[in-house]
């Protein structure tokens, strides 16, 4: 379906374990799912800094060939034996802004950014009000990094970013393929619905 309306997918699992899952879930409809791993053809370069500059050629590859790459939250190491474990957030918003997205979609049980006074869901921030927020102490570390990361992809080239919750039924389909959103979108610029 995504296809059809051409969406070209890169999915970054939370861990190496669940990239696999979701290779052989994707895999059992259609052939189309590869796991990545950050050394493979040097992707994602590990710095002191923390990812480097992602090397896009096999990405491009693959998605050319209409293959959705699934990512697993690792980095070369080019001193060490092994791939160093990253935050997924950081490699999604890393690839995000390399490949040129059109959308990041970042999972929290959240559903969400909240109003610090309100507790209502916040609809829509710019990349400096999610910065700002996430450095309130009752931020929880996982929303943190996704708004941090998402703050950080919009700010990096991705024209928006969404906080949702996965687990509700279809919300990235509705994110990709809609201009309504569900959770907070992170935007530096105008979005026109179509």
């Amino acid at each position: 379906m995504l296809a059809e309306h051409d969406v070209h997918p890169i999915v970054v699992a939370p861990t190496p374990a669940c990239a696999q899952r979701i290779v052989r879930t994707i895999n059992r409809s259609s052939n189309v799912a590869v796991s990545l791993r950050g050394s493979d053809a040097a992707l994602l370069p590990q710095t002191p800094s923390g990812i480097g500059r992602v090397h896009t050629p096999l990405l491009e590859t693959l998605i050319g060939a209409g293959y959705i790459p699934v990512v697993e939250p690792t980095a070369f190491s080019i001193f060490g034996n092994r791939d160093a474990a990253v935050v997924a957030d950081d490699v999604a918003s890393a690839i995000g802004a390399a490949c040129a997205a059109v959308r990041a979609i970042f999972f929290h049980r959240a559903g969400g950014i909240t109003d610090p006074r309100t507790q209502a869901l916040i609809d829509e921030l710019t990349p400096a009000e999610a910065l700002a927020l996430a450095e309130a102490p009752d931020v929880d570390e996982s929303l943190r990094s996704a708004m941090r990361a998402a703050a950080l992809g919009v700010r990096g080239g991705i024209p928006a970013a969404q906080i949702v919750d996965g687990r509700v039924a279809h919300a990235a389909v509705v994110e990709v393929l809609t201009a309504h959103h569900v959770g907070t979108q992170v935007t530096g610029g105008v979005i026109l619905a179509a």
